[in-house]
């Protein structure tokens, strides 16, 4: 396996909209043939699935959930050289967006991996709800066909897509940068004490996209409903990441 990771990203930081922190950073990953699929959501529901210590981030009054699929590649320690079997996996997210204070940030329902290796450390770590899967991820033409099935809580995940149309960079205050541009996620540590992850990445190289999702169970596992077709579809061919280890919110 060759690491290509493109650490050239920790010069590019003038998108950022706060510095990055002054620790070092401890993990690269590379995400691969993305789909933001978005969804509108009542905000109430979501209120009562989101933990009290952090607020709803809403744009123009509307609370939005994504589900999002793509492939790891060149995940790996700082200075630890990626492995066969262990540094690239599918991965598959349901999230939302919420803030603390001035910081707008990512809160995920749940985290499907096709590494029982990934699962074990994200949950023994970072108490994040991360959960194996069996997961496939086909190119057929210029499309990817992704299929994800986790037994327990029982979750499902069949769809195709594709991109159509050319790259670009979402522009700060549209609905596209609300969505992608997050440099945070927050979450709960395992005694229920809240604390933010930071990352970093270039701006995102999005794509208008089109999708055929033909089971998509991933939010009801989460007690949550969406409608049979996204509202809004984006595709991202690749992204290089660093991340820290979470810091606790006073």
């Amino acid at each position: 396996m060759q690491h290509d990771f493109n650490s050239a990203i920790l010069e590019d930081v003038a998108h950022r909209p706060w510095k990055m922190p002054g620790r070092p950073w401890v993990m690269t990953q590379t995400w691969n043939d993305l789909l933001f699929a978005h969804w509108t959501i009542d905000a109430v529901v979501l209120r009562h699935k989101v933990p009290a210590a952090f607020e709803l981030d809403l744009y123009e009054g509307a609370a939005w959930i994504a589900v999002v699929p793509f492939f790891m590649t060149n995940v790996a320690p700082r200075g630890v050289p990626t492995l066969p079997f262990v540094s690239e996996f599918a991965e598959l997210n349901v999230r939302t967006y919420v803030r603390v204070a001035d910081r707008p940030g990512i809160y995920f329902f749940s985290l499907d991996a096709a590494s029982a290796l990934a699962v074990t450390t994200a949950r023994a770590l970072f108490n994040l709800p991360y959960y194996t899967a069996s997961m496939t991820l086909s190119p057929t033409g210029n499309a990817i066909d992704y299929r994800s099935r986790r037994e327990s809580p029982a979750a499902d995940f069949h769809a195709t897509y594709r991109p159509i149309g050319p790259p670009f960079e979402p522009i700060e205050g549209t609905l596209e940068y609300f969505l992608t541009e997050r440099y945070c996620l927050y979450n709960l540590d395992s005694l229920g004490r809240p604390y933010r992850l930071d990352i970093h990445h270039p701006p995102w190289p999005l794509q208008l996209a089109e999708a055929s999702v033909i089971r998509n169970t991933m939010a009801e596992a989460s007690g949550m409903t969406l409608a049979s077709t996204p509202q809004l579809l984006h595709f991202a061919k690749r992204q290089d990441v660093v991340a820290w280890l979470p810091e606790a919110i006073a």
